[in-house]
């Protein structure tokens, strides 16, 4: 059968019959990503509607409302606690430094130390503590915003200097750490 309408057009009725058959094709393809997509949302909308209805699901929403608002205080209060805690940990001893050394030559063994005990503002004490044959001494010298209104020993004064830069004071240690 021919046309004269496709002839006097010029066109092949093979090309319209393969054109029309692609087209199926490509619409069979969208038909079922379609479908599928509308199964996901299906299964998602049964899911969250699972046992209610819409006054049911309307308490439900008011009842997660309720729940960020405790949600949102507990968070509030948290963030209070927290500042209170940062305060009151300026003022606890959270920095030392320590230094061994022989107090006297005849000693061995380093049994002589100064210790640096600071808060957060670099204020505390340093403990001397000089042991020698007849006895150990004790000494203890306040800091106050990292300096000492007394004149610190050379051991004091490298104590201080590591409690306030917080360094490692053993040289085994060190070696270990780097």
């Amino acid at each position: 059968m021919e046309s004269k309408i496709l002839a006097a057009i010029g066109i092949d009725p093979a090309f319209i019959f393969i054109f029309l058959l692609v087209l199926i094709v490509i619409l069979f393809f969208m038909v079922v990503n379609v479908n599928m997509k509308y199964k996901r949302l299906k299964s998602s909308y049964s899911s969250f509607m699972r046992g209610r209805d819409g006054k049911n699901l309307e308490q439900s929403i008011l009842e997660k409302f309720d729940e960020l608002d405790e949600i949102t205080e507990i968070a509030k209060k948290n963030r209070t606690d927290i500042k209170e805690l940062f305060r009151e940990m300026q003022n606890n001893y959270q920095k030392v430094g320590i230094v061994k050394y022989d107090a006297f030559n005849e000693m061995g063994g380093k049994l002589s130390f100064a210790l640096t005990l600071l808060d957060g503002n670099n204020s505390g004490w340093v403990i001397n503590a000089m042991h020698s044959r007849e006895g150990c001494y004790t000494y203890i010298k306040e800091i106050v915003r990292g300096e000492s209104y007394i004149e610190l020993a050379e051991e004091e004064a490298e104590s201080l200097e590591q409690a306030i830069y917080q360094e490692v004071y053993d040289p085994d240690v060190q070696s270990v750490m780097k």
